[in-house]
């Protein structure tokens, strides 16, 4: 196998000094190989000259196939669309079903139902590209369906977010497609043994370690799904959004698209779905190509994974290693799960659990399958016994509630999201969470201390006993998640 074009390194854990030294090489390296795939002349006043072709994504891609399309998803990445590229929406609302406008909005850009932004980078950009994003980033997000636009900041039409990074998002992507078609296989079973017992048949749901509570399979093809935890009916894990909503970076792609900057995929906003080619009549049609989500996917999916930083300075070393057990003492662990182990590490796009609104398996004759252990970190993670991947996230990729009634903070929100209580958010993986402050769902707590204490519900023991201990160990638990970091 043709390995991936070497890059810089990313060792699971790396030195204070060498993550330093790597930072100043990466500031020199910033610009030097500009792909021109989809770049325009310096004085266009578009920012997509040309789009990327879907039928050229099928099969197996080969490392350089990969390479040259990830460097495409770069470009649409961090392009600042302009009116020349469809920016906009003028007679199309933010949400996730096409919906027209009744009478255009008085501004292109505005900061509540959006467009409100100028690239995807304008947010996902500390302390990397594709990282997270500062208070001032925060967006505002309705139940997302059909809603009308809103033009208030009232909790009541709309819950504010800040922006979650996207490292590691494709080793994200594949646990989560494991663990969906581990879950729904259970579920088959269930309904087997049932048929041909005729019995009732109570079954617990587990995928990777993580238990999903339980289902009842009946002899007719019935199933009682009154048991389940942290998950959809369907049994599918959408391992995106903080409340865990979104199936797949195709379909986080498309929604963002449209929302944050008014550009509308084909896919969805085309005229397969809408009947029309110019959705939202701004005079631009095809201004987000198949090909074009593709290349934005792929470039996601091979973002590298947050290490954890082995530090030099002797005093943080040692808080550290004391925090990483009391990190396990108190019960963090539990939801904040060290890793998961991952099975395959190929990766096709479209997936196999991509829903209607996002290009899917079948709707086209062949999509793109790339392997990422074409990318040369990945063979710095850990593997078990087994061989499998053990992807280092710090979560668990299931819904908890996380607030009661004597600790409120995170419970915040007025909206639920597609079914999902308000207080009710997936686990927060904690890998690079070092170098995204602020934290919590609205981005307004400044230090780790202030997001323990937040923790209630599912979370209050953990919580409980954090605010117990001494100020020593309080401590190395900080000093221990400030080792959790991203790689410039």
């Amino acid at each position: 196998m043709s390995s991936w074009p070497a890059r810089s390194p990313n060792p699971t854990r790396l030195s204070a000094m060498r993550y330093s030294r790597l930072f100043i090489a990466g500031l020199f390296a910033v610009g030097a190989a500009f792909p021109a795939a989809i770049a325009g002349e310096p004085w266009s006043e578009k920012a997509i000259s040309a789009h990327v072709s879907q039928s050229s994504l099928t099969g197996h891609l080969d490392a350089a196939q990969l390479r040259s399309l990830v460097d495409k998803g770069e470009v649409l990445f961090t392009a600042k669309f302009t009116g020349g590229d469809g920016v906009g929406r003028p007679m199309a609302t933010q949400a996730i079903i096409p919906t027209k406008r009744k009478r255009p909005p008085p501004q292109l850009f505005q900061r509540l139902p959006g467009p409100d932004a100028n690239a995807c980078s304008s947010c996902h950009n500390d302390p990397v590209t594709g990282g997270a994003g500062d208070l001032v980033t925060n967006v505002f997000v309705s139940e997302g369906f059909t809603n009308p636009d809103f033009d208030t900041t009232d909790p009541q039409f709309s819950n504010e977010r800040n922006t979650n990074h996207l490292m590691g998002a494709g080793l994200i992507e594949l646990l989560a497609r494991e663990m969906s078609a581990e879950l729904q296989a259970q579920r088959r079973q269930a309904l087997s043994a049932a048929r041909s017992s005729g019995e009732a048949q109570t079954i617990r749901l587990e995928a990777k370690d993580i238990d999903f509570g339980t289902i009842t399979a009946h002899p007719d093809g019935m199933v009682d799904l009154a048991g389940l935890d942290g998950i959809d009916t369907d049994l599918v894990i959408r391992p995106f959004s903080q409340k865990g909503v979104i199936t797949s970076l195709r379909q986080f792609t498309v929604n963002a698209l449209n929302h944050h900057h008014g550009m509308q995929a084909t896919e969805r906003f085309g005229p397969r779905w809408t009947g029309e080619a110019d959705f939202d009549t701004d005079g631009i049609a095809g201004e987000i190509t198949e090909g074009d989500v593709s290349a934005l996917v792929a470039w996601q999916a091979t973002r590298r994974t947050p290490l954890q930083l082995e530090p030099e300075d002797p005093q943080w070393r040692a808080l550290a290693r004391q925090g990483d057990r009391v990190f396990d003492d108190i019960g963090c662990a539990q939801c904040h799960r060290r890793a998961l182990p991952l099975d395959s590490l190929a990766f096709a796009d479209p997936g196999p659990f991509d829903a209607a609104g996002t290009l899917r398996p079948g709707e086209i004759e062949q999509g793109a399958i790339y392997d990422l252990s074409l990318l040369p970190w990945v063979a710095t993670l850990p593997r078990d016994a087994s061989g499998a991947v053990l992807v280092p996230l710090f979560g668990d990729l299931k819904r908890h509630r996380i607030a009661d009634q004597q600790v409120t903070e995170l419970g915040n929100e007025l909206l639920g999201q597609r079914f999902v209580d308000r207080d009710v958010f997936m686990t927060s993986e904690l890998w690079g969470i070092a170098s995204t402050a602020p934290y919590g769902h609205r981005g307004d707590m400044t230090t780790l201390d202030a997001i323990i204490r937040a923790h209630g519900g599912d979370a209050r023991g953990s919580r409980d006993r954090y605010v117990a201990l001494d100020d020593e160990q309080r401590t190395a638990l900080i000093a221990f998640l400030k080792t959790l970091v991203i790689q410039p």
